[in-house]
């Protein structure tokens, strides 16, 4: 089962995609964090978020680019956190740049949801702020979105979270 959650900034995002996981009951389960930690704030981040999932029985890999070669539980649990950060980590961090960047994070989540039970992946709205970017900010909130669209065409079901709520967009529960 493949679940996409999405949603602005500091939205519930994370809480709710590991409570799906955690009340799923799939085991083992992997938290697949895929933030680059470039500075003091993306540490504060981590540490928070370290402390959100603390014993809720997951394991972390860390795959901030090539989400294809993570290590995936099979039959297990994932839960992907998150696709703007991958999906700029593939753009910005690799010799590749754009080039291909689609398809190697779509081809990352389809190799996690092969692979697990239940694979849950966080990802953030950015196309809907009506803000102009420069060209090549432009560019990587347009591949986002696509990579969103995307994902949310395969999954079962799919969520979008505004002040904490839940808002089922395909299949769901609340």
């Amino acid at each position: 089962m493949l679940i996409l959650v999405t949603g602005g900034a500091s939205s519930g995002k994370s809480a709710f995609a590991e409570r799906l996981v955690v009340e799923s009951g799939v085991a083992p389960r992997v938290y697949v964090a895929c933030m680059l930690v470039r500075d003091g704030e993306d540490a504060l981040r981590v540490a928070r978020h370290r402390e959100l999932r603390q014993g809720k029985g997951f394991l972390t890999r860390e795959a901030p680019i090539s989400l294809a070669d993570a290590d995936f539980p099979p039959g297990g649990a994932a839960l992907v956190e998150d696709v703007a950060n991958l999906a700029a980590n593939e753009c910005f961090s690799t010799a590749q740049g754009f080039c291909g960047a689609r398809e190697r994070v779509l081809a990352g989540i389809e190799r996690a949801n092969e692979a697990c039970g239940l694979t849950v992946v966080v990802t953030c709205e950015l196309a809907s702020d009506g803000v102009v970017y420069d060209e090549q900010t432009s560019r990587y909130i347009s591949l986002l979105a696509e990579i969103n669209a995307a994902v949310a065409q395969i999954a079962d079901e799919a969520y979008e979270v505004v002040c904490g709520i839940p808002i089922p967009l395909k299949g769901g529960r609340t």
